[in-house]
């Protein structure tokens, strides 16, 4: 069975080829101011000030965690280096890439080589148990990027 929904609301017909939607008055016309919840009154900010501002601008929130940083850091400022580094075979491992000897190279530029071969500068905001985070030069500028670690042959840190 079906039911027409319901709209609050009058359609007055002023013609047969025009419908008007006329609002029924509410309260007399104005609407009652309403005081706001808890009295209008905020609990302040620890030592009586704001919260400092984050990186983008916005207010860090006191309790929030810091994991990796990733989410505080936008892409760097600068271009990579103009160089390519050389793979150099003796670091290449028949082993996926430990995402802990990635640590060191957050936030700094960053050679990486993929196990299809591909190269690229990257600048790492995040590392994770399995994964890594951040931005990759791609076509003169820097783009987010992720990327499981298995995938990674080797990097090199600038």
């Amino acid at each position: 069975m079906y039911f027409q929904p319901y709209y609050p609301y009058y359609v007055q017909q002023v013609s047969p080829q025009q419908n008007r939607i006329i609002f029924p008055p509410i309260g007399g016309g104005t609407v009652p101011h309403i005081p706001p919840i808890g009295g209008g009154v905020l609990p302040p900010f620890p030592g009586g000030e704001m919260p400092p501002a984050g990186p983008g601008g916005h207010p860090a929130h006191p309790d929030a965690p810091n994991i990796g940083g990733g989410a505080d850091h936008g892409p760097p400022t600068t271009p990579p280096p103009s160089f390519t580094p050389q793979l150099n075979q003796s670091s290449v491992s028949t082993f996926a890439v430990d995402s802990g000897s990635m640590r060191p190279c957050l936030f700094r530029f960053t050679y990486v080589w993929l196990e299809n071969g591909r190269g690229f500068w990257f600048y790492p905001t995040f590392v994770g148990r399995h994964s890594i985070a951040g931005y990759r030069w791609r076509m003169n500028h820097w783009s987010y990027y992720g990327t499981d670690t298995n995938r990674i042959r080797s990097f090199q840190c600038n």
